[in-house]
């Protein structure tokens, strides 16, 4: 009942505003004084008539002078008419339009807009459901519009993440092939494919994937190459080569990186060659504290991206399966989870949804 009430008399104000703005009223009007309104005109006529009788003007110009005067003399009846008063029903009109603006407002809001409405459901907003496509049906849209143009850069930079994401490794690496061919070498492209071919090999290795990341790291400050090529070599044993790819890609790093906890994991299991060594911090026991306490009190997206990160360095494929699983059981949403995806496909994890 506030609401109405509050509305009402905003509505009021605002027709009362209207009505005195749109309201007749004299200007320049001195209360009790009556002024002669042709008494200019008569000075200007004068003057000219003046001018006639002392030679400076004409005939031809004086004709001319007197025409302008009196047009000028209509304009200003015709100005003092509209300004001083109106016709009695523009008043009538103005009241009876305010009125209609008025109860058809209130009434379109009673209908769509009362805040006694429910609430509309979300699967009947099409604004809403239109940012739920399904991937397959997206992916399908642009494999027509690719096998039509064949050289659109642009689908395929768009497809071939998609593919990764759907777990179809063999379009993937097509699809990064042909960013490649379209858009000329780059450390970005090269790694992805390095990726997808990794993805493609289910933990067996790629040399080609291999080449791919050693040339796109010497790009002095691309650090995905450097992260998926150090862990690579770790994988593989050759810790020499890993450790400094680890000192470099931290040397690279600003301080707020999610990854950073994992590459100094990595460094130290290059370092140690394989296994912690005597004296220094036990890896494998602070990995385990992490995953208690994230298993017991829960945790940021962030520190589940960490422990996986850690479980991969460590080597052991299913600890970290079985943690992004519970990170995905924690954070359902995949709009949440973007650096923990993007490192649980660049390890061949198997995505889950909802950990299912």
């Amino acid at each position: 009942m506030l609401f109405w009430f509050v509305a009402i008399a905003v509505t009021a104000i605002a027709c009362a505003a209207l009505f005195y703005a749109a309201g007749p009223r004299a200007v320049n009007a001195s209360a009790g004084v009556t002024a002669d309104p042709n008494s200019h005109f008569r000075l200007v006529l004068a003057g000219i008539e003046a001018d006639v009788a002392s030679g400076r003007l004409g005939q031809r110009e004086a004709e001319a002078a007197r025409g302008e005067l009196a047009r000028e003399m209509l304009r200003s009846r015709t100005e003092r008419g509209e300004v001083t008063g109106g016709p009695p029903f523009g008043r009538l009109q103005l009241v009876v339009g305010l009125a209609l603006i008025a109860a058809v407002s209130f009434a379109v809001y009673g209908w769509l807009g009362s805040p006694q409405q429910p609430a509309q459901p979300l699967a009947e907003r099409p604004e809403l459901t239109a940012q739920t496509l399904d991937l397959a049906e997206a992916v399908a849209r642009i494999e027509a519009a690719l096998a039509a143009n064949p050289d659109d850069l642009r689908g395929w930079t768009v497809i071939a993440p998609a593919y990764t994401q759907m777990g179809r490794y063999a379009d993937a690496v097509n699809a990064w092939r042909r960013v490649l061919a379209l858009g000329g070498t780059n450390p970005d492209a090269q790694t992805r494919l390095a990726e997808a071919l990794l993805l493609e090999s289910n933990g067996t290795g790629s040399a080609e994937a291999m080449d791919l990341l050693r040339a796109a790291a010497t790009d002095p400050q691309h650090v995905p190459s450097r992260l998926y090529l150090a862990a690579e070599l770790t994988r593989t044993g050759a810790f020499e080569e890993a450790e400094a790819l680890w000192r470099e890609v931290l040397a690279l790093a600003e301080g707020t990186e999610p990854w950073i906890a994992g590459a100094r994991q990595g460094l130290a299991v290059a370092e140690n060659r394989g296994a912690p060594a005597e004296g220094a911090p036990d890896i494998g026991a602070m990995v385990s504290g992490l995953a208690e306490r994230l298993a017991r009190d829960g945790g940021t997206v962030e520190e589940w991206t960490q422990l996986v990160q850690s479980y991969i360095v460590l080597g052991d494929t299913a600890a970290a399966q079985a943690a992004y699983d519970d990170a995905v059981a924690a954070y359902p949403q995949a709009f949440d989870r973007g650096e923990l995806d993007t490192l649980a496909l660049g390890a061949g994890l198997e995505l889950r949804e909802n950990g299912q």
